[in-house]
């Protein structure tokens, strides 16, 4: 009997002992066995309305995403650093990641942090503040209103199923006592809690993410923006650059040569001395019918 019979069978059983208005009904059990009082749902009843929006989205509210981007010029990387650390921590967020890098000798650097959503507009002015120049600015705005009130009919309609099905394994370990019908309806509870575990996560993300708005931050040392006409002159780097092209072409001079000598010169003895043999036999055997003509 495949897993499809036997849910049709225990479905007949549970209506079989619902139709029995003369048994008193008992308390079903929990999902791990436990005695516990059954849920007072109907199982041909509807468990919900897919339609109608989640528990926490029930107001006109819309649930607005937003994320923020920010090229910055500072004259200290590392200050800049501390400065949105303690600019984060200031409106109750939290830096998410750092990452800092030599460029030229210089540091420049990329931090991300998490904002209030409320305060993102007043964190992005304060940053700017931190800046000699705003390179770069731009924003993004995802409504997940439709798709967290989605969440929550989904989830109240898988904890109803959720519900019937423990209703259902209490009537047939009284009923039935069998242990493939217990199995397949104890199956059937697990992935409806996986599903509901899953549309949770997915819930609480939408509200982390919604709650605190993400602010990723280029930070750009002011020499490097400053034109290349304006920059000081650098003994030191053209020495470097210099001695790496004598390096370089000290390099493919020893590789020829290796070539050369280890290579070519094998290839070219094993080549022309077979040549030259030929050559004098040839030479020989003229001089030769020369001489018996005269």
């Amino acid at each position: 009997m495949n897993r499809l019979s036997r849910l049709s069978v225990v479905l007949l059983v549970l209506l079989a002992c619902v139709a029995c208005a003369s048994a008193p009904r008992s308390a079903s059990t929990n999902e791990y066995g436990g005695r516990a009082q059954a849920p007072a749902v109907s199982p041909a009843k509807p468990a919900l309305d897919a339609g109608q929006p989640g528990e926490s989205q029930q107001s006109d509210e819309r649930m607005i995403v937003r994320t923020a981007t920010l090229s910055l010029v500072v004259s200290s990387t590392d200050d800049a650093v501390a400065s949105i650390r303690s600019l984060a921590a200031s409106f109750g967020g939290y830096v998410v990641d750092t990452n800092l890098w030599r460029d030229e000798e210089q540091l420049r650097g990329t931090v991300t942090i998490r904002v209030p959503a409320d305060d993102l507009d007043a964190v992005l002015q304060e940053l700017k503040k931190l800046s000699v120049k705003v390179e770069r600015e731009s924003g993004t705005s995802q409504d997940v209103t439709e798709e967290y009130s989605d969440l929550g009919a989904r989830l109240r309609n898988l904890e109803a199923t959720e519900s019937e099905l423990l209703e259902l394994l209490g009537t047939v370990r009284e009923k039935t006592g069998k242990a493939e019908d217990i199995l397949a309806v104890h199956r059937e509870l697990t992935n409806i809690r996986g599903q509901i575990e899953q549309l949770k996560g997915r819930m609480q993300y939408l509200d982390r993410t919604a709650a605190m708005s993400a602010v990723s931050i280029e930070l750009i040392p002011d020499i490097l923006a400053q034109p290349i006409a304006g920059s000081g002159w650098r003994p030191s780097a053209t020495l470097v650059s210099a001695l790496r092209s004598l390096t370089g072409t000290l390099r493919f001079l020893v590789d020829a040569i290796i070539v050369l000598v280890f290579y070519l010169l094998p290839v070219l003895a094993v080549v022309l001395i077979p040549v030259a043999a030929l050559v004098l036999v040839i030479r020989r055997w003229r001089r030769r019918s020369s001489r018996k003509i005269v």
